[in-house]
């Protein structure tokens, strides 16, 4: 990051190139929405970009690059709270979010929306993310006990949505 604030824009394509992947998985679990986890990746890099002369060495560059997408996405994740809170006033339908992938992304998905949102961002940190629980702590500005504490939380909770699913009857099935 050093490089990148002399002008060395070859090492901010590195950058680019290093966490884009893992930032789209992270925000298109978190939106449902992969258009829009494209844009917030895209954005955040742009962030970084503009920021760059303010980046601590003290450091990792990958938590402040994970705390600015954490933070674009949870200012997305109000925005549209806020559009669906309008739209559902108005007597509107709400548009699908995102378009169909696999039935076992789908369900993991619908779980993760189900558990408190510090949990669910926690988990997919960890898991889409691939992060540290030190880089989950700092990106969540928790401590590292309580990074892992979301984490083991959230894999509980969704253990027991799974629990519960395998018990209900599905659609089309005897009770």
């Amino acid at each position: 990051m050093l490089l990148v604030q002399a002008g060395d824009h070859a090492r901010f394509s590195a950058l680019v190139d290093r966490f884009r992947a893992r930032l789209v998985r992270f925000a298109a679990s978190s939106l449902h929405d992969r258009q829009a986890a494209e844009d917030l990746a895209q954005e955040t890099f742009l962030a970084v970009y503009q920021a760059r002369h303010t980046y601590n060495p003290e450091f990792a560059v990958s938590t402040w690059i994970w705390t600015i997408l954490l933070n674009l996405v949870k200012r997305e994740r109000e925005r549209r709270a806020r559009r669906a809170q309008l739209e559902t006033r108005a007597g509107e339908r709400q548009p699908a979010a995102w378009a169909p992938q696999p039935e076992e992304r789908e369900q993991l998905d619908a779980w993760l929306s189900q558990i408190p949102d510090a949990e669910a961002d926690a988990l997919r940190l960890r898991f889409f993310g691939e992060l540290s629980f030190d880089e989950i702590a700092q990106s969540m500005e928790s401590s590292v006990s309580g990074a892992k504490l979301r984490v083991r939380n959230g894999l509980q909770r969704l253990s027991e949505l799974a629990r519960l699913e395998a018990v209900e009857p599905q659609p089309g099935e005897r009770s």
